[in-house]
């Protein structure tokens, strides 16, 4: 069974300037998180953390978050597909390359193909920030555009997680926002045009046929 309220009451508010301790790590502090999760818990997290690998991130890790009987989970990878697809028309604009190439949309092979997912035909349903992405993704700076989608996101896990104290979406919140955390304590401004470079390699690695050069 899981404890709930000694996870949440032992973990540190998260803020852009939060630093770990005494040497902890990412995942050191998951494996303490995880000492104290049931085993479907933990189940529901390691699902969670497998999509922050962009090599699950296809058609077929999709449908399954979109099934998936918790809120949290549907609705941030709902969220994260649309974002992801956000990129890759952006970066397709960028490389004068047919908007919808590579974006994920459709269902996987594993799944159903007459798969229909709260109303949506696998297109992710209505996108709120929509307008707000792709004022980030027209910055011309290019720490300013992951702050600002960054943001976006973490705006989008607080509202995924009101009224959500002590119980599995707020762990899951919590570690969606440290693995945010996690990225941010790595930059500088030196590293800006490094971050970029990751992002295309992240859009390849999951959108296969972008062929970026960098002037």
């Amino acid at each position: 069974m899981s404890n709930f309220e000694y996870i949440i009451s032992s973990l540190p508010f998260l803020t852009y300037d939060y630093t770990y301790e005494n040497g902890q790590g990412f995942y050191s502090v998951l494996e303490e998180i995880k000492e104290n999760l049931g085993e479907e818990d933990t189940q529901t997290l390691d699902f969670l953390l497998e999509g922050f690998s962009a090599k699950s991130l296809g058609a077929d890790f999709y449908a399954k978050a979109l099934k998936s009987p918790l809120r949290f989970v549907r609705e941030y990878f709902r969220f994260d597909l649309n974002l992801r697809n956000a990129k890759v028309r952006y970066l397709n604009r960028v490389l004068g390359r047919p908007e919808d190439m590579d974006v994920v949309s459709g269902k996987g092979e594993e799944e159903d193909q007459d798969l229909d997912i709260d109303g949506y035909r696998f297109t992710g349903g209505e996108f709120e920030e929509s307008t707000r992405v792709q004022n980030a993704l027209e910055s011309a700076s290019l720490l300013e555009r992951e702050k600002a989608l960054d943001d976006i996101t973490w705006e989008k896990i607080d509202s995924l997680e009101t009224f959500h104290y002590f119980d599995i979406t707020a762990v899951l919140a919590y570690v969606t926002k440290l693995h945010i955390v996690d990225r941010w304590l790595a930059l500088d401004e030196e590293k800006g045009r490094e971050l970029f470079r990751k992002l295309v390699q992240e859009v390849k690695g999951t959108f296969k046929g972008v062929n970026y050069t960098e002037s």
